[in-house]
């Protein structure tokens, strides 16, 4: 083979339109088609500030909040507001709450999600368990990098646990908050406390060096996430390696414990690779470990649609089972 006839080291499509998929129904659709603009482009495009724009950056974190409250919906169970180990937490309450806790980590890219989208959280959380839910509002960025939110989400399951069993609590987050979710837990293991019941994650932000082939493959595809977040990766980040292990979880090590994990992504999620990999790693390691992906889903499900109801169900009996095989722990 001559030097100008080396492979190429990628893939060449031409332009084209790729429908949503007729598997998935009307409803479903109908919610993905609300996300792009009449020509098929996503509308949820990036467009971030300069790194140094610290009054930008606010201004979107602003907007970003905005946007997340408004596919949020209200959750029934009652929710309060205190501190808990200098962090702010909303604590919501349902009928007939009992020994059994759920921590969740809210998402937003490590940048949004905060206040009113949080406290939604905990009610929806506790809702759909039945269980009382605790939602770390946790520190973010530009304001905070890490380690703060990271700091905020060990300090406050240290908490629990002076409060709870380990073996009543299960951690929990999607997106960004399955990272700090998983980086709790390698971080609290690493610090000698005793692990959760279980750790779910949902559409899970575990490599923050984008590395996983759905980056690519997904681009675009994902009408709610279209584009990689390395310009908040790093804005997160502040200066250090995105690869290592409480930035980018994928690449810790699970052969010293870790908790039954349940992952989910969909087919059309930017973050599809993350839950794959990560699917892998803990196998590999020995921990046992769900994964779920669902047909045509893009980056944090449907919004409401019929398809969803088999993800929460998953979710429900996974958090149901493990909080039974570890009563008493």
């Amino acid at each position: 083979m001559t030097d100008d006839q080396q492979p190429r080291g990628y893939v060449a499509l031409a332009a084209r339109r790729i429908p949503f998929p007729r598997s998935i129904s009307p409803d479903a659709r109908a919610r993905l088609a609300r996300f792009v603009d009449e020509d098929g482009v996503p509308l949820n495009r990036s467009r971030y500030p300069a790194p140094e724009d610290f009054a930008g950056w606010l201004a979107d974190k602003q907007r970003g909040n905005l946007h997340m409250e408004s596919l949020l919906p209200q959750g029934r169970s009652p929710t309060t507001t205190v501190e808990i180990a200098g962090c702010v937490v909303h604590v919501a309450t349902p009928p007939a709450a009992d020994h059994r806790v759920y921590l969740d980590i809210h998402g937003g890219a490590l940048i949004y999600g905060a206040g009113e989208c949080c406290r939604r959280g905990a009610s929806l959380g506790a809702d759909q368990f039945g269980v009382r839910c605790y939602a770390v509002d946790y520190r973010t960025p530009p304001e905070h990098p890490y380690p703060a939110a990271l700091d905020d989400c060990v300090a406050v399951y240290r908490a629990l646990l002076d409060r709870h069993r380990p073996g009543d609590i299960i951690v929990g987050g999607s997106s960004a908050g399955g990272n700090l979710a998983a980086a709790l837990v390698l971080r609290a293991r690493d610090e000698g406390l005793p692990l959760p019941a279980a750790l779910m994650l949902r559409t899970p932000e575990l490599d923050l060096t984008e590395s996983g082939d759905s980056f690519e493959t997904n681009r675009f595809l994902d009408v709610v996430l279209p584009e990689p977040l390395m310009p908040i990766n790093l804005l997160y980040a502040g200066g250090h390696d995105l690869a290592h292990p409480y930035l980018s979880p994928l690449f810790g090590d699970f052969s010293r414990g870790f908790p039954p994990t349940f992952l989910q992504a969909g087919t059309r999620d930017l973050l599809l690779s993350n839950a794959v990999r990560m699917h892998r790693a803990l196998r590999r390691a020995g921990i046992p470990v769900e994964l779920h992906v669902f047909e045509g889903m893009p980056h944090g499900g449907f919004f409401g649609a019929p398809d969803d109801a088999d993800m929460y169900a998953e979710v429900g009996r996974f958090a149901a089972e493990h909080w039974a095989a570890r009563r008493g722990a």
